[in-house]
């Protein structure tokens, strides 16, 4: 009740914190409404048949896609992770604090967050499918989503980095251990939280990602069996089932799938990114 005449006090502040809260019902309204939506729309679609071995134009089995879906994920995260860290590293740790070489390459990461996906399938296409001569392809895919993740991993493990006080440093360097063993056992276990949130969202721009991978990975709706292999993943399946306009109860269950593998993988990742911090 204090708090409140407080605001009432000065009611610039008031209407600020009005907006705050209208802004935070308004998004949080939306975020149940899609999900209900989804939902009531999709669950009574769910069948056995949608979850067979093989697609045809009978069953429109997603199987498949959820199998290149994951596989597709699992390949970038192994390829962008490893990348955006070890150059967040680079920027926080080795280069000179204030340098142009860290003004432009944080710049450039920045810049590419911004790039919408139909630009970086336009590029794979180009670059992965037509100038190599890869086709429509798994790896190309893979190769396009990296460039894609890539800045945020690094923008999250560089802040992640930052945050990391500078005693910890001089404390490890005071008792005699070098850059690398300060790196590893003292910066990135501290760390571990903020980069993993980074690699949260990665992995939900992966499963997400439709339109940069029609133009890499192609929309074979079959279990990818190598990485030269045409495949579509679940976001792309759910493309193409609508976009068809025969299968469109189909899609809503797929959306259902969709929804389910998301909350799945970022449930495991914030599992793990707990069990780290307490470690």
């Amino acid at each position: 009740m204090s708090k409140f005449k407080t605001y009432l006090k000065h009611p610039f502040s008031l209407i600020l914190l009005a907006l705050i809260i209208l802004c935070a019902f308004i998004t949080v309204a939306s975020v149940i409404f899609i999900i209900c939506y989804i939902l009531i729309n999709g669950i009574p679609n769910l069948s056995l048949d949608l979850f067979s071995p093989k697609y045809n134009s009978e069953n429109v089995s997603m199987l498949p896609a959820i199998i290149n879906t994951v596989s597709v994920t699992l390949l970038t995260l192994i390829i962008a992770v490893p990348v955006g860290i070890f150059s967040a590293i680079y920027l926080v740790e080795y280069a000179k604090r204030g340098s142009k070489i860290v003004k432009v390459m944080r710049v450039t990461t920045e810049t590419l967050a911004g790039i919408p996906s139909i630009v970086f399938g336009l590029f794979g296409f180009l670059a992965f499918v037509l100038a190599l001569g890869w086709g429509y392809s798994m790896i190309a895919g893979v190769l396009t989503l990296v460039l894609m993740v890539l800045p945020t991993i690094i923008r999250t493990t560089e802040e992640a980095l930052l945050a990391v006080p500078d005693t910890y440093r001089e404390g490890s360097f005071g008792l005699g251990a070098g850059k690398l063993r300060t790196i590893f056992k003292i910066i990135l276990p501290s760390a571990i939280p903020g980069i993993l949130s980074g690699v949260i969202l990665a992995i939900g721009r992966i499963v997400g990602e439709s339109a940069a991978l029609i133009f890499t990975a192609g929309t074979v709706a079959e279990t990818a069996t190598s990485l030269m292999s045409s495949s579509r993943t679940l976001s792309v399946h759910l493309y193409c089932l609508l976009t068809e306009g025969l299968y469109t109860k189909q899609a809503y269950a797929t959306a259902v799938v969709l929804l389910l593998l998301v909350l799945i993988i970022n449930g495991i990742s914030n599992f793990v990114a707990r069990k780290l911090a307490k470690a």
